[in-house]
């Protein structure tokens, strides 16, 4: 998912500071629900579920991180894709390639006893189906958290909230987020804390990126920063052979652009891609209220509907809802 811009990037990641993630984000649901379906899984790489078989990592995820959020004073709203473009098409049917094999793999790799190959190929079979969103938006409405579903591309919503105002940053792994024009990008927000990578456990942190010191830093506009992603690769298109985040911008400065795409990217049109960056379609309507969480009905939603331990679930709805000596929501919001 995304662009792989990592490498001209990387000098503009710094690390997130408390008083950096305050107030409203906007968070990137379909990558947060993919990250929480990779990450949150069992040894082998068996997800989370419920008696009935349904799968419950996502909402775990949910539950937990977004009352963390609300514990340090972030206050999160979740922005859900809608209709994909046409560009997306050739990515959507990919992506779908991609785990189909990766469930595959997973299902030999169990029946070798390959733990490790195991949650390596589970991670990447991760799939949101209906049941999946349904219930994410279920648990998020119970915990009072703010919904916007986008007309397209969530990350541009998510994007343009930013650049609106409404939000502070957006929160999401993708720096697609960048080439839509999001002014600040908080990665690991919803994916903070110890993961497994590469078959070992790692301290995953919060980090920032600011468009501006990217763009400035790169001696690049955002127009110029969008060329680079083409020739890399793009949701919406394949990238050039050969051709990585370093090589891209190197081309982009030589003025090599057109060359490059008409030698290796002869079937693409770049135009209609540089325009959907930079004029997506968004809702640009953001009727955003937080309200305290339902903690009846959450404990009914989670512990009766899915089977979570009450005794999980309870002391952490204390810590929001205004008892003891916890702050209340009023005090956020």
């Amino acid at each position: 998912m995304g662009v792989a811009l990592r490498d001209i990037i990387a000098p503009y990641k710094h690390p997130a500071e408390s008083q950096d993630l305050t107030g409203v984000a906007s968070v990137d649901a379909f990558n947060a629900l993919y990250q929480f379906l990779s990450i949150i899984r069992q040894p082998d790489g068996t997800p989370l579920m419920d008696k009935e078989g349904r799968i419950t990592s996502h909402l775990s995820g949910i539950f937990f991180r977004t009352t963390n959020f609300l514990q340090q004073g972030i206050q999160p709203v979740w922005i859900f894709d809608g209709k994909p473009p046409e560009l997306k098409a050739r990515t959507i049917g990919e992506r779908r390639a991609v785990r189909e094999e990766a469930q595959e793999k997973w299902d030999q790799a169990k029946r070798e006893g390959d733990t490790a190959g195991a949650f390596r190929y589970a991670m990447a079979s991760s799939k949101l189906d209906d049941e999946v969103l349904s219930s994410a938006r279920n648990l998020l409405d119970l915990l009072g958290i703010p919904v916007i579903n986008a007309p397209s591309e969530g990350e541009a919503d998510a994007s343009n909230m930013v650049r609106t105002g409404v939000a502070r940053y957006v929160a999401s792994q993708d720096y697609d987020t960048l080439l839509f024009g999001a002014p600040l990008l908080v990665r690991n927000l919803t994916v903070s804390g110890k993961r497994r990578s590469h078959g070992r456990m790692v301290n995953v942190l919060p980090e920032t990126v600011v468009l501006d010191d990217v763009l400035t830093g790169l001696n690049l506009t955002r127009e110029e920063l969008i060329d680079v992603a083409i020739l890399v690769g793009t949701d919406f298109n394949e990238g050039a052979v050969g051709v990585g985040a370093k090589t891209a911008l190197k081309k982009i400065k030589a003025g090599e652009f057109k060359e490059v795409v008409a030698l290796k990217l002869p079937d693409i049109d770049p135009e209609p891609i540089r325009n959907f960056f930079l004029n997506p379609p968004v809702s640009g309507n953001y009727p955003i209220e937080w309200k305290k969480p339902d903690h009846d009905r959450i404990i009914s939603f989670l512990c009766g509907d899915y089977g979570f331990s009450e005794d999980r679930i309870n002391p952490v709805l204390e810590k929001i809802s205004g008892r003891g000596k916890q702050r209340t929501l009023d005090s956020w919001f």
